[in-house]
């Protein structure tokens, strides 16, 4: 009987240590997730700003030279 009881509690120990472990590697995978969809989101924003910019400037480049030639007539 004691062997049994001796078995049973490290079976239960090994199990909980598995599961503390799993439960670990996920809340690292997840974390690890967060960052790429943060890292991600925050180029996509640079992206964008950067492509509003040059439109911005290539618009008010084309807009003067349009202002030039029509003051010219």
């Amino acid at each position: 009987m004691p062997e049994n009881d001796i078995q049973e509690r490290i079976h239960g120990l090994e199990t909980a240590q598995a599961v503390q472990t799993a439960t670990q590697a996920g809340a690292e995978a997840t974390q690890s997730a967060a960052m790429a969809g943060m890292t991600s989101t925050q180029a996509a924003a640079h992206a964008g700003t950067w492509a509003t910019m040059a439109a911005g400037a290539a618009g008010l480049i084309v807009g003067i030279f349009l202002g030039l030639a029509m003051s010219r007539r």
